[in-house]
């Protein structure tokens, strides 16, 4: 909207100016010494009202449009030019049929344009999109990016606190899949789980910080702000997953190996600004929310778990989705502790069963905290019967008892540091 605004006030601009050469007869001399090159002394006929309105105005606004919109500024040029030397070839090749169309008048709009745009995009407002589309082109999406260079906020690339929520998504067996696939084969699943990343998550409006085979990482609430970002950020990782379940499917058929993907959300406060050195600037964001991220990734290879999500995620987003707690952990902050979530599905869609087995659970581990383990045996147990073949984070919990019951030593997960 910016831009359309600021192409209507200069094509404006050069109409007007050039109505008034004309009207003083500043362009007249041209465009008869041009009809004596072409048509051989042959008197002009009347001008084609019609078609000088039409060039004029197409010469006007196209050139302050494309002046405007172009990033390169030599494809500018290019650009005008070609349509400069069209036009004398569409005057030339309408003299063959005996109308005339005076050049002069559609190319100095035309070159009155180009130059109030190529000053237009020189100045802060003109250059805010090019700025943009050098820090975020390809991690953000069109609308985002067009939204961020049509808005008046100031862009404070010098760092500013924003709240956002950080997605990371993981694949852990890289190297069983490597073994189980030829080198092009490897890369070509890379390839699609990172696309498959990349396009859902700019498609709901999130940046992609981070994206390469080790992991993808995106923000939802910057550069865009977004009240909403832990609620969208839950409702595109649930979809991620089930995207990425296609390919495992597809990688056990093909070669007898699953995507071992995890999923982690986390929300929080951030610095975000443009770093990096001269020449190689990338907007990013730091602060214990994102470096609390992959470790939370992480984290899910321990409970079996597929997506985890923290404190201040469900807290953000509690009214719209399901969950259960799976452990209290220690974080980096001094004597700070922290619950962290399974995310199961978005509100009022699990069946009733799946809600059973989830409450279920959710006394289990109460008890379990409480040290009543064969209450919180009973329940996991209770859980367990009543749900799906296979459930990693309650089979974590039951073994977890029953070792506890054995006076097998275990690993103390409890209160671990992340």
């Amino acid at each position: 909207m910016r831009h359309l605004k600021a192409t209507l006030i200069i094509g404006l601009a050069s109409i007007l100016l050039v109505i008034g050469l004309c009207a003083l007869d500043g362009l007249e001399p041209f465009n008869r010494a041009f009809w004596e090159l072409i048509a051989n002394g042959i008197p002009s006929p009347a001008e084609s009202a019609t078609a000088v309105d039409f060039s004029l105005l197409l010469m006007a606004f196209g050139g302050a449009w494309v002046t405007i919109d172009i990033d390169g500024y030599l494809l500018k040029f290019v650009v005008v030019a070609a349509a400069f030397l069209q036009m004398f070839s569409l005057a030339w090749v309408m003299a063959l049929y005996q109308l005339y169309l005076p050049p002069f008048a559609p190319d100095m709009a035309l070159v009155l344009s180009f130059g109030l745009g190529l000053l237009y995009s020189l100045s802060k407002p003109g250059s805010r999109k090019r700025n943009l589309q050098v820090l975020f082109g390809g991690r953000l999406s069109r609308k985002s990016l067009y939204s961020l260079a049509n808005s008046d906020v100031p862009l404070a690339f010098n760092g500013e606190v924003r709240e956002v929520t950080v997605l990371v998504c993981e694949i852990f067996n890289h190297r069983e899949l490597m073994d189980a696939m030829s080198t092009e084969e490897y890369v070509g699943i890379n390839n699609t789980f990172l696309q498959t990343c990349s396009r859902l998550v700019l498609e709901r409006g999130a940046f992609t910080e981070k994206c390469d085979p080790e992991r993808v990482r995106v923000i939802f609430g910057a550069p865009v702000p977004d009240s909403q970002s832990a609620e969208t950020a839950c409702e595109t990782a649930l979809e991620l997953a089930r995207q990425l379940d296609e390919a495992s499917r597809e990688c056990v058929f093909r070669w007898k190996v699953p995507l071992d993907f995890r999923i982690a959300i986390n929300s929080g406060e951030v610095t975000a600004a443009a770093y990096g050195a001269p020449g190689s600037v990338a907007y990013g964001i730091s602060g214990e929310s994102v470096d609390f991220s992959p470790r939370l990734c992480a984290a899910n290879l321990i409970y079996g778990s597929r997506i985890l999500i923290g404190t201040e995620t469900l807290t953000r987003a509690r009214d719209a989705i399901e969950v259960r707690p799976v452990e209290l952990i220690r974080t980096q902050e001094p004597r700070t502790r922290e619950e962290i979530y399974e995310l199961l599905g978005m509100k009022d869609s699990l069946p009733v069963d799946e809600l059973r087995r989830r409450d279920l659970f959710w006394k289990g581990v109460i008890y379990y905290r409480e040290q009543l383990l064969d209450q919180a045996l009973e329940s996991f147990r209770a859980a367990m019967d009543a749900g799906r073949e296979s459930d990693p984070t309650l089979e974590f919990y039951i073994r977890r008892i029953e070792q506890r019951r054995a006076e097998i030593p275990e690993f103390n997960l409890e209160g671990i540091k992340f």
